[in-house]
């Protein structure tokens, strides 16, 4: 399994960045996580329209979810020139409704899936891979996810420190948590977010294998965020970089 790096930043990107993005690769088979603003820019540096097999989504808000309306307008595109003749599956939840709403009409790109709407205990196999859902803590709609291929990748998406998560990282091969602020924000974060150290407490817990950290507001020194989630951990972290593909 291979996890391309697309965007890392949150709520808007650096410079000639982009927000939340990561292509998941395994024998011929390309899962995109989360569609941020610019992500799909970079997606088409590593492949084409035409080899995406399938797209989560954790969440609605929009440094995860903007670069949809882009993809929907290339898959459709690319569908109408004889590119490629598919639809793609996508899962999401449902909330806010007004987002949701747009896009379920997607129907010439999408096959639309409903993350909240899969019985317990919400898992699911998309492009050959075994993915669970754990609904995080964050202030709408939101998922954590395990995706497991030959290796199992877990994936926070935007959470608050929450049980569930940990159960869920348990001895994963690589965990990918937001790290969304240092420790002096942690009162502005509280309910919606983990701190880095918060993240890193997280995965030590879980006692997960291999830790990156993600979710980067564009203003912070992220070697500041890379030792206070160490402290946490108390092993090696590695920060997510943009263009940065690496083996799970």
């Amino acid at each position: 399994m291979q996890l391309t790096v697309l965007g890392c930043w949150a709520p808007y990107p650096r410079c000639s960045g982009a927000c939340s993005g990561y292509l998941l690769q395994e024998d011929g088979r390309s899962l995109l996580i989360e569609t941020g603003n610019g992500v799909i820019s970079r997606m088409l540096q590593h492949i084409d329209i035409q080899d995406l097999d399938a797209v989560i989504i954790s969440h609605l808000h929009p440094d995860h979810v903007m670069d949809i309306y882009c993809l929907r307008h290339a898959i459709e595109a690319a569908n109408r020139e004889g590119r490629m003749e598919k639809l793609v599956p996508l899962y999401l939840p449902t909330g806010p409704a007004e987002e949701f709403n747009r896009i379920k009409e997607f129907t010439k790109a999408f096959h639309i899936h409903v993350i909240d709407e899969l019985p317990e205990p919400k898992e699911v196999v998309i492009d050959g891979f075994k993915v669970k859902f754990v609904p995080g803590k964050h202030n709408l709609p939101a998922y954590s996810m395990s995706i497991e291929g030959s290796k199992r990748l877990v994936y926070s998406g935007d959470t608050a420190y929450n049980p569930e998560l940990v159960k869920l990282a348990n001895n994963a091969d690589l965990f990918l948590c937001e790290a969304s602020g240092l420790e002096k924000d942690a009162a502005y974060l509280k309910e919606n977010h983990l701190t880095a150290r918060q993240a890193g407490e997280l995965a030590k817990t879980a006692g997960v294998k291999r830790f990156m950290i993600t979710h980067f507001y564009p203003e912070y020194v992220l070697t500041e965020l890379q030792q206070q989630a160490a402290e946490g951990f108390g092993g090696p972290v590695e920060l997510a970089r943009e263009g940065y593909t690496l083996d799970i």
